[in-house]
């Protein structure tokens, strides 16, 4: 029987993988039609209370939503399998596309500009989107303003957990009296110690990596460190990694900022969870191996996380004062993506008249006409293969 559940766990998880397109919005609503409404593995107020969760936590939410219906459906085992099933196929597709092109000249590649292009269309449209819905009211938005000032001016990865934590701090003071929402308990099959382990084991290699990368001198260790640490500090979702990654990998001299910026229109065309682009510049860096550790190493947080907050997350979700500092960081989030939107997005990809109106194009085959993110990547390609003859 435990059996049957563990075989079903990857079977369903895994066809999600494949057809999980439009980023973790539209992720999220395909696990509810598939986990809530078909298979009713969990109800509507224990899938708003896992989702809710996510939303708090650094890192993919989609995919801590992934993980999270999975213990709670068969443990840790579960976990594990909905995460492969899910994550799988577009780290599969990503380590290939990276291999054919270490084969090719990036920089004399045209369809390429035409990747770089839909990169600007993606991003903007995702700030659009998230503006929205965090940064409501004027003080949210002046968050905003000076998160994406300051990581404009200063432009470190500790900028990035600096600004982060003072907004959080703002958050605290201002919407500390907010009202709090109903909530009911989620039935957890793991134990608070081993919740303690997890989230033990999450901070101990935030300090320890660091320290053994400078010790060991070890490029590998180096890589692990890089991805793990951009994986425990990103709140937001998948498209605030790029700016902590590109400042990990493009400066240091690993990465190329075409190779970079090529990845990640790529990583637009496939489905599953944006930050499977870890997978394409482990790849670049070293082979199918080094795209598999970084897939492994920008996971982890996310999955210690998940496993150690859940146990106890009914206390912290009723908590105004947690909800109030959640509030100010996913309004610097905002700031931080504009950030990343102009530098290394645009000043990479935007050179004329010609890229911009193209790319106003793209945002408008995503905003306003609905298409799929797979349809616009390919227009792109399209775009760049023909820009050539003029």
């Amino acid at each position: 029987m435990r059996q049957n559940i563990f075989l079903e766990i990857l079977i369903v998880s895994t066809k999600l993988g494949l057809t999980s397109f439009g980023g973790p919005v539209a992720h999220l609503g395909y696990f509810h039609e598939e986990y809530v409404r078909k298979r009713k593995w969990l109800d509507e107020q224990g899938y708003a209370n896992l989702v809710a969760l996510c939303q708090f936590l650094p890192g993919p939410a989609s995919s801590q939503v992934g993980i999270g219906i999975g213990v709670l459906r068969g443990g840790l085992f579960g976990g594990i399998l909905a995460f492969i099933g899910f994550t799988i196929p577009s780290v599969i597709a990503l380590i290939l596309f990276a291999l054919i092109l270490q084969e090719m000249d990036i920089g004399n590649t045209s369809w390429i500009h035409g990747l770089k292009i839909v990169a600007v269309a993606v991003v903007a449209h995702a700030i659009m989107g998230m503006a929205q819905k965090l940064t409501p009211d004027i003080s949210r938005k002046t968050i905003a303003l000076f998160a994406l000032i300051g990581t404009l001016l200063w432009q470190t990865a500790f900028a990035q957990v600096g600004i982060i934590l003072l907004a959080a701090g703002v958050g605290y003071f201002i919407y500390k009296e907010q009202k709090e929402d109903s909530s009911t308990y989620i039935q957890v099959p793991i134990s608070q110690r081993f919740a303690f382990v997890c989230l033990g084991l999450f901070f101990g290699l935030l300090i320890v990596l660091p320290i053994l990368r400078e010790l060991t001198g070890s490029s590998l260790v180096a890589m692990f460190d890089s991805f793990y640490r951009s994986g425990s500090l990103v709140f937001g979702g998948g498209h605030v990694v790029l700016p902590l990654l590109e400042r990990e990998f493009v400066p240091s001299g690993w990465l190329s900022k075409d190779a970079f910026l090529t990845g990640y229109g790529a990583a637009q065309a496939v489905p599953g969870p944006l930050f499977t682009f870890a997978a394409y510049i482990g790849a670049v860096m070293d082979g199918w191996a080094g795209g598999l550790l970084a897939t492994f190493a920008i996971f982890l947080p996310a999955f210690l996380l998940v496993l150690g907050a859940l146990p106890f997350w009914v206390s912290l979700s009723r908590n105004p004062k947690i909800k109030g500092a959640l509030m100010g960081v996913n309004a610097a989030v905002v700031g931080i993506l504009i950030s990343a939107f102009y530098t290394p997005i645009w000043t990479s990809s935007i050179l004329g008249p010609m890229d911009f109106a193209f790319a106003a194009l793209l945002f408008s085959m995503l905003d306003f006409w609905k298409m799929p993110p797979w349809v616009v990547v390919v227009t792109g390609i399209i775009w760049g293969l023909l820009a050539r003859f003029y």
